[in-house]
C-alpha cells in the first residue's frame, strides 16, 4: 500500500514559479516510478510528468516541456514538481500518482494504482 500527500500549491502570478512536493509512505517508494497529473475545472485529468524509480529517465507532456521539472529524493520518499514560467492555463488541481506497474513509466490515468488528494495551483494573469 502506498499513501501519497501533495503540498506546495497556491496562488501565483503568470510567469512565476512553484514547487510541488509529494510525500509517499510505504517501503516500495524507492522502486516505483512516480507521476504528476492535473485536472483543470471542467476538463479531464491529464498527464503532466513522470520519473523512473531511480530518476534516470523522465517524461513530460508537451504543454509543460521546458518549464516543469520532475525530480525525486528516495531517501526522503518524496517526489517534486518544479514549475517555472507558469501560465494561467496551468491552473488546476495537481495530483501525485504511482503506477500499477512500478518499474516502468506510465502516462495514462488508468495505469495508476495510487493517487494523492491533490493540491490546487492557481495562476493569475
Amino acid at each position: 500500500q502506498v499513501q501519497l500527500v501533495e503540498s506546495g500549491g497556491g496562488l501565483v502570478q503568470a510567469g512565476g514559479s512553484l514547487r510541488l512536493s509529494c510525500a509517499a509512505s510505504g517501503r516500495t517508494f524507492g522502486v516505483r516510478a512516480m507521476d504528476w497529473f492535473r485536472q483543470a475545472p471542467g476538463k479531464e485529468r491529464e498527464f503532466v510528468a513522470a520519473i523512473r524509480w531511480d530518476g534516470s529517465s523522465t517524461v513530460y507532456a508537451d504543454s509543460v516541456k521546458g518549464r516543469f521539472t520532475i525530480s525525486r529524493d528516495n531517501a526522503k520518499n518524496t517526489v517534486y514538481l518544479q514549475m517555472n514560467s507558469l501560465k494561467p492555463e496551468d491552473t488546476a488541481v495537481y495530483y501525485c500518482a504511482a503506477p500499477k506497474a512500478p518499474l516502468v513509466i506510465v502516462t495514462i490515468t488508468n495505469g495508476m494504482a495510487y493517487w494523492g488528494k491533490g493540491t490546487l495551483v492557481t495562476v493569475s494573469s
